[in-house]
């Protein structure tokens, strides 16, 4: 291969790998701006492994199955979605439990899950990093809710967290 053809080589591969890079951010920022925003109430973690790094781990009241769908429990990375209202406070409730996921066209806001290793669901937004030296911030709030974007199907991608009523902006 001469020198020429490397270079080439190179160059496609690099121009890959940013259009990828581009359209993976796209895809993430359209489903911030096109879906719907449903605000969740977190749980208490236990604080020595609140943060971990430069991130702080969220839970969900949502992500505790119902017993209805614990008899026999779904096995790890079973699929289930919850079907959200909105209460009088703002907050989004759970209202209903499905395993698995809805067809399309299925009227209702709902959020997908799996079930995780510890028989609750991950809705993967359990992280959300935060800059340096800021999570004393989130691990001593009294009450900490996060609003999410849920697209079409149900998949959720964090657009802010609210610590005490107030934006999360440190």
């Amino acid at each position: 291969m001469n020198r020429r053809a490397a270079w080439l080589l190179f160059a496609i591969v690099v121009a890959a790998q940013l259009i990828g890079l581009s359209a993976f951010a796209g895809i993430r920022e359209a489903k911030l701006r096109s879906g719907v925003e449903v605000i969740l109430q977190t749980v208490p973690v236990d604080p020595r492994s609140l943060l971990q790094g430069d991130y702080a781990i969220l839970d969900y009241e949502i992500a505790a199955l119902p017993d209805y769908l614990q008899d026999p429990p779904p096995p790890a990375g079973s699929a289930v979605s919850v079907f959200l209202a909105e209460s009088d406070n703002g907050v989004w409730q759970a209202v209903d439990y499905w395993a698995g996921y809805p067809l399309p066209g299925h009227g209702g806001t709902y959020i997908r899950g799996e079930v995780n290793a510890q028989g609750r669901l991950d809705f993967g937004i359990g992280t959300y990093f935060i800059p340096e030296g800021t999570g004393h911030l989130i691990e001593n709030a009294a009450d900490v809710k996060v609003a999410v974007s849920l697209d079409a199907d149900g998949r959720a991608v964090i657009k802010r967290v609210i610590v005490d009523g107030n934006e999360f902006a440190p």
